[in-house]
């Protein structure tokens, strides 16, 4: 029976190595790479089965990686294993196309369950996150994680590229009092608390990137 074909994506050189391990004698390993546009890059030139990828990454983060991914190549199962069980993150993998969830705590013969499932058509969620995390995580009656203006992308996009309000003004041509406004609207409507706080978020989320 052939091998499903993999490709490995997280930015610790360590985990790779033990991913590496634990699927060599289930799976054919075709790449091994550090950050989503690299994982790019790779998943074009080898059309793998099976992704597997962290969510924090460098360049560009796991769930706009798999967004595009799956826009590209929809049949391509993607796995998430990452250290973070937070529902929003659990809600954005699947929401950008994941069909496994699993934290790095997990068992790792829990990693083979999962791609072994998924190979199958089903979807794996960890038995570490709650239920209810997964029935919303899952359910498809769920609306978009957030809807931004094309104003409210420009100015989160500034923000995370470490721009003051005062610059994001003159950039985008509007009063400082706009840019402020702008800001409160997607922290109140993000539930968010701080600046570090929403730009963690657009990050995760893939409302923004590192430039």
């Amino acid at each position: 029976m052939k091998k499903p074909t993999v490709i490995l994506a997280d930015d610790h050189t360590l985990v790779l190595e033990g991913f590496r391990r634990l699927l060599e004698t289930h799976c054919e390993l075709l790449a091994t790479v550090g950050d989503g546009q690299a994982l790019l890059k790779a998943a074009a030139q080898h059309r793998p089965d099976i992704v597997i990828l962290d969510i924090s990454m460098p360049v560009m983060n796991g769930i706009e990686a798999a967004r595009t991914l799956k826009s590209k190549f929809p049949s391509m199962r993607l796995v998430f294993v990452t250290m973070h069980a937070d529902p929003a993150y659990v809600r954005a993998a699947f929401q950008a196309g994941a069909c496994g969830y699993l934290l790095k705590q997990s068992l790792g013969a829990e990693l083979t369950q999962a791609l072994h499932t998924v190979l199958r058509g089903q979807s794996y969620v960890t038995p570490l996150i709650a239920k209810d995390v997964v029935d919303g995580a899952l359910s498809h009656d769920q609306p978009p994680l957030v809807e931004l203006t094309a104003r409210q992308q420009e100015v989160l996009q500034l923000i995370v590229d470490g721009h003051s309000a005062k610059d994001i003004a003159t950039k985008l041509n509007i009063s400082h009092r706009t840019v402020e406004f702008h800001k409160a609207q997607l922290m109140q409507q993000l539930d968010l608390h701080s600046t570090v706080e929403l730009i963690k978020f657009a990050l995760t989320n893939g409302l923004a990137r590192l430039s």
